[in-house]
């Protein structure tokens, strides 16, 4: 066993992981999702949409409803799991302080989504950002500490910084679709000279109606990366 095994597995018995699915212990130094918790988060598999990635209901073909009505601002996206199997465990994760949830979520991002990730050949990883008073009081970005467990695992590099939440918007949870995309009008802004990055991967912990990618990616845009795609932790209507 390597030094660095040997102190991950102390730290293990001191401050023990939680199983991301039913937030019990895990055994220091092995898995990081319980094996009879993995088929409980269901992965969302095909038929998807070939825009979003979200599941295809009956026979709407190879787009959602969704992404047949609306143009977006990003290239192409999925995600890992169907919404409702994964929901409780992604609230804990945002807003139950279940940060190291984020390692055993990119490594099933890598498993399942890694050759769609790699085949992008893109040139940075960027989280969704909070806007300052709401990192404050959370204390952590979600899809930032999701962004660079997935930039470790996938190597493509993270900026994590590159985008700006410039308004502090209102949960999206409350709003409706329309609601939703007034709601973030303006909110990114870039933060760097970007003219060298062509393909960007946006990341977030939920993609429902995709207003939040679609207005970042517009941002992005705008700071000239033309290319704009995304993963997400889970997609689909939300609870």
């Amino acid at each position: 066993m390597t030094i660095s095994k040997i102190f991950n597995f102390i730290l293990d018995l001191i401050y023990p992981r939680r199983c991301p699915y039913c937030d019990g212990i895990l055994p220091p130094g092995g898995e990081l999702i319980h094996t009879r918790c993995l088929e409980k988060m269901k992965l969302l598999t095909p038929p998807y949409c070939m825009k979003c990635g979200t599941a295809i209901v009956g026979s709407e073909g190879k787009l959602c409803a969704g992404c047949r009505e609306k143009r977006h601002g990003f290239i192409r996206g999925r995600s890992l799991y169907e919404y409702r199997s994964a929901a409780e465990s992604i609230y804990r994760f945002k807003y139950g302080n279940r940060q190291e949830y984020a390692r055993a979520y990119a490594e099933q991002i890598n498993e399942y989504l890694g050759g769609f990730l790699r085949n992008l050949n893109a040139d940075a990883i960027v989280p969704i950002p909070l806007h300052k008073k709401r990192y404050a009081k959370r204390g952590y970005n979600q899809a930032q500490l999701l962004s660079r467990e997935i930039s470790r695992l996938s190597g493509i590099p993270e900026i994590k910084d590159l985008l700006i939440r410039a308004r502090n918007t209102a949960p999206m949870k409350i709003l409706s679709a329309g609601e939703r995309q007034k709601n973030l009008k303006n909110a990114f802004i870039v933060r760097e000279n970007s003219v060298k990055l062509k393909t960007i991967i946006l990341v977030d912990d939920i993609y429902t109606t995709g207003a939040t990618m679609d207005e970042a990616a517009r941002a992005l845009h705008e700071a000239g990366i033309p290319e704009v795609y995304f993963v997400a932790l889970a997609g689909g209507a939300s609870l």
